[in-house]
């Protein structure tokens, strides 16, 4: 079921961006963000329909802010990519936006996808709760979010000493774990419930989710990851891998998919994509 319900939300989700985009389909910067959108798992996508799913509310009355998560998430990799920031060439098996095009047009990309995300979460579809949506996504991706995570990261890169278990948690928190949260509590935003199972499945989610990352940067294929492997270990940054160890890595990550799991039991069975979501996160090859 899993499985299958990833499959449509990646097809819906899709299928609503192509449509935001459906303008100027010869202009470098529009073509720029829609290879931007191809590909990727659609995780985050998935966690928006399946709260919202959890509380009454149908996927077309979600599909906005899942395609909107995912546009945030893009612009989020295409200036993650750039020169001046990780500096890659391959993502999700392809050439990088700025490869690809040029860094001009890779920064202009990045900007459209960031302003479409929150574009999208003012779709009337989404109802009277989207103000509260839109002031989440901001949160979650701007400087007390996603931003503040790539700057710590940054500044890890050239630090005197590498960062401890305590500073690495804060960073992937932030970087990776913010909009993680923001998707898994959109749901209960739109229906005005309780959002705190949901923040609480995510917190752990999220680090699951970066601990996976690190460990797919160590022992992945970079042909299925289809992006760079082994960047971390010959930056000498330090990572969940490098301080817990591989062995270390994995148990901590089992931990959290456990307590994650546990989060959802207000919910029952109605949570149980969830919880399959969450064996995802760790036993991914990309």
């Amino acid at each position: 079921m899993f499985a299958e319900r990833l499959r449509q939300a990646r097809a819906r989700v899709q299928d609503r961006l192509d449509d935001a985009l459906a303008f100027h389909p010869d202009l470098p910067v529009v073509q720029a963000m829609r290879y931007a959108l191809q590909g990727g798992k659609r995780l985050r996508a998935f966690l928006v329909i399946e709260g919202a799913r959890l509380h009454g509310i149908p996927v077309e009355e979600s599909i906005a802010a899942a395609a909107a998560v995912e546009a945030l998430h893009a612009y989020s990799l295409v200036h993650d990519d750039l020169p001046a920031m990780d500096d890659d060439d391959l993502r999700r098996g392809q050439p990088t936006v700025h490869v690809k095009w040029d860094v001009a047009t890779a920064i202009l990309a990045g900007d459209a996808l960031q302003t479409l995300a929150f574009e999208l979460c003012c779709d009337p579809m989404l109802g009277a709760r989207r103000v509260e949506l839109v002031a989440a996504l901001a949160g979650a991706s701007g400087a007390q979010g996603m931003v503040l995570g790539q700057a710590l990261d940054i500044a890890a890169e050239t630090a005197a000493v590498p960062l401890t278990l305590a500073e690495i948690t804060r960073l992937q928190a932030a970087k990776t774990g913010a909009l993680i949260s923001f998707s898994a509590e959109a749901g209960a935003i739109l229906a005005g419930a309780d959002r705190r199972p949901l923040t609480r499945y995510a917190e752990a989610l999220g680090l699951a989710f970066q601990i996976a990352d690190d460990l797919l940067d160590v022992t992945g294929d970079p042909a299925k990851a289809g992006k760079a492997l082994r960047k971390d270990a010959g930056a000498g940054k330090a990572t969940f891998v490098s301080l817990l160890g591989e062995a270390g890595a994995r148990a901590r990550a089992a931990e959290l998919v456990d307590e994650a799991q546990a989060a959802l039991a207000p919910y029952g069975g109605r949570a149980e994509d969830l919880r399959q979501a969450a064996l995802f996160a760790i036993q991914r090859e990309s």
